[in-house]
């Protein structure tokens, strides 16, 4: 039967060797549940089946034995009688039951036999079904504890350190580039700020040389300042 190969592949083959044969462990675990369920059921309806023909053969059996039984009563009574014939005739009425007696308890021996069997079947398919079921949650376990493995290590194959690093490397360099710019501009604000006040500073050295040009003028001259030069050099 199709269900003892995959009694077999469930419960004999390597777990491993199971996975690596299935696209869906998973999946292929739970079929194996459904099909064993499907199996028992008709194990269970053939089992059924055949103990109605075993009770059918054992109950015309069971009829012939009466049958048998009758005519060696009728035929005791004939000979009680004295009525030798008539016994005769009972007996060999007796006989032909005897025969369907023998008939029908070959057939109900092997009847009963093969019912047995089936029985047996059935046993067996339950006891398969419940140690299926029990490890079914376990296998599964196992089979989503193995693709997380695989996922992770796929994760961490994959995993470039050094290109991660190179990416730091170009985003500090970009920043340092910003903080330069930032740095420049910030020191052209401050010279143009710087050139404002050189200007007038330098305007108010040029008075101050203006008014002491003037003054050694008007020594020289012997005179004093003229009121606008006094005024300026004031």
């Amino acid at each position: 039967m199709g269900i003892f190969r995959r009694l077999s592949d469930l419960l004999k083959a390597n777990v491993n060797d199971l996975i690596d044969r299935a696209e869906d462990p998973e999946k292929m675990v739970k079929q194996i549940i459904i099909d064993m369920q499907q199996e028992l059921t008709k194990a269970t309806q053939n089992y059924g089946k055949a103990k109605a023909s075993e009770r059918l053969a054992e109950k015309k059996y069971l009829e012939a034995q009466k049958v048998s039984a009758s005519w060696e009563s009728k035929a005791k009574a004939a000979l009680s009688q004295g009525n030798a014939d008539l016994a005769k005739q009972a007996l060999a009425k007796k006989v032909k039951a005897d025969e369907d007696v023998n008939n029908y308890k070959e057939m109900y021996d092997s009847i009963s036999a093969q019912t047995e069997a089936i029985g047996n079947q059935v046993e067996v398919l339950k006891s398969k079904l419940d140690e299926a079921k029990s490890r079914q949650a376990m296998l599964i376990a196992r089979s989503q504890m193995a693709d997380t493995q695989k996922s992770l290590a796929k994760s961490a194959g994959g995993f470039d350190g050094n290109s991660a690093l190179e990416k730091f490397d170009r985003m500090e360099e970009k920043i340092e580039r910003k903080e330069a710019e930032a740095a420049a501009f910030s020191e052209i604000a401050g010279m143009d700020k710087d050139d404002l006040s050189d200007t007038f500073a330098q305007i108010e050295s040029d008075a101050k040389v203006d008014a002491e040009l003037a003054r050694l003028m008007a020594e020289m001259n012997g005179g004093a300042a003229p009121a606008a030069d006094a005024e300026t050099a004031e």
